[in-house]
């Protein structure tokens, strides 16, 4: 059985269960509200190996880190590249994600309004990154690596969904990338999970409720 513990938000567990549901594989919501982690009335943060979630379980093995979870999932699902070339290509792009989430929550969390111009200007140069890649694979018609999806692209895209949800034009400037999300998301199985009650009633972070 496969259990995802994590707060009621979409957070650092989205691109997991956007893997798991657009691959088909059915997992259970371990979901810990947030005055109980605090509390320690689970004991959950007392046992959490560096004192975070989401937790992932994959019958008696167990892993934190939302990147070594999406990793993991990634190999064990068979979207995580063919050759070790390829394999470390989309470690890279991975990382480029992560470098774009972590801004994000960094204006989310820190900086907020005040920094926003800047923050944007920034998010422009960042997508430019991501546009000029998705431009030499199939001239933008495909993903981030190679001819299938991969861990990274349910990453970015879920990265990509939060930037929407704060500057609606922010692709604008970005055909190739605006197309992409697109075509990810209309996926038959992600967009039926996109659908679900469970993902409609989480938020994007704390800060959204």
């Amino acid at each position: 059985e496969l259990v995802l513990t994590y707060f009621p938000v979409r957070g650092r567990a989205e691109p997991l269960r956007l893997l798991l549901a657009d691959q088909g594989i059915s997992w259970t919501e371990d979901e810990v509200q947030m005055q109980d982690w605090v509390s320690g009335k689970r004991d959950l943060k007392k046992n959490a190996v560096f004192g975070q979630l989401p937790c992932f379980q994959d019958g008696d093995f167990e892993l934190y880190q939302s990147s070594t979870i999406l990793r993991y999932l990634g190999r064990k699902y068979g979207v995580a590249g063919s050759n070790e070339q390829e394999k470390t290509i989309i470690e890279m792009m991975n990382d480029g994600v992560e470098d774009l989430r972590m801004k994000y929550y960094k204006f989310l969390f820190i900086d907020n309004e005040a920094n926003k111009d800047k923050y944007l200007e920034e998010l422009s140069k960042q997508l430019g990154y991501f546009e000029n890649i998705l431009s030499k694979n199939a001239n933008g018609t495909k993903f981030l690596v190679g001819d299938g999806i991969t861990y990274a692209d349910y990453n970015l895209v879920d990265t990509l969904q939060c930037n929407l949800d704060f500057s609606p034009t922010c692709l604008s400037a970005f055909p190739l990338m605006s197309a992409y999300v697109e075509r990810v998301l209309k996926r038959s199985k992600l967009s039926e999970y996109l659908k679900s009650d469970g993902r409609k009633r989480r938020p994007i972070t704390p800060k959204h409720k």
